[in-house]
């Protein structure tokens, strides 16, 4: 029953949904109010409480530098997977595809339905920073964002709608003032995605035969015992009984 096979729908839905947001860039203004520095916001994948680790504390590659993590910083991770039998349909229907040279053809059974849930993670110093992440990721999800992911040559342009469920902000403020500022905003995401299962191929039906039994005075041309009928791929022909003459009778007798 079971047999190896990795379609990589899960590994192209994760890196669709961290690709949403490896262009966000936050800006520091002058007292002026000129511009600064522009500062790209780096992405990863991660845990929330591993990056939590990697700003609480600070790590080298030597004894004589130690430094912390830079701020802002994003990282997301998958919470959970949840089938979803709202948009089940029909399990045997299929969907195939054949490439240019048609001689074979490629499908599978119809794909199954599972939200993804995703966790994504702001992680900022100070509220200027986090709120200019805020407003560049909200005014998409009303409450979704439609991603079209391209999983195999069979599955081609797949729009998988991502929702946003919650969104909280949490700030560390106890401690010593040595204790670096943390302000920490969490997305709840969903992706409805799909599951695929194996892929598999057959060979395009090039040439079929027919048999054909019984007599007919309708056309003015008995016929007797097995005649065949042979379709080819570049048109029909026919084998015993044929003739020009009755090309027609055995169109109308076939067609009937």
């Amino acid at each position: 029953m079971f047999t190896q096979f990795y379609n990589e729908s899960i590994r192209r839905m994760v890196i669709g949904f961290g690709s949403l947001f490896n262009d966000i860039r936050v800006i520091r203004k002058n007292v002026d109010g000129t511009t600064k520095e522009t500062i790209r916001v780096p992405v990863a994948y991660g845990p929330k409480e591993k990056f939590i680790r990697r700003i609480n504390e600070s790590s080298s590659i030597s004894d004589g530098s130690r430094v912390q993590i830079t701020l802002p910083q994003l990282g997301f991770d998958i919470t959970g997977f949840n089938y979803d039998n709202t948009r089940k349909t029909n399990k045997l229907r299929t969907r195939s595809y054949t490439p240019s040279d048609g001689l074979s053809s490629s499908w599978n059974y119809n794909e199954v339905p599972y939200n993804v849930s995703f966790g994504l993670y702001v992680f900022a110093r100070n509220h200027d920073d986090n709120l200019q992440i805020v407003e560049q990721i909200l005014p998409y999800f009303t409450p979704e964002f439609i991603v079209t992911l391209k999983i195999n040559d069979i599955n081609n342009k797949i729009d998988v709608p991502i929702v946003l469920n919650s969104v909280n902000t949490t700030e560390e403020y106890e401690g010593d003032f040595d204790t670096r500022r943390n302000i920490t905003t969490t997305f709840d995401f969903s992706a409805k995605t799909y599951i695929y299962g194996p892929a598999k191929s057959s060979k395009i039906i090039l040439q079929s035969e027919i048999d054909i039994f019984g007599s007919s005075e309708k056309f003015g041309y008995p016929v007797t015992g097995a005649h065949d009928l042979r379709i080819g791929i570049t048109g029909g022909f026919t084998g015993e009984g044929y003739t020009a003459g009755n090309r027609e009778y055995y169109e109308q007798y076939y067609e009937t």
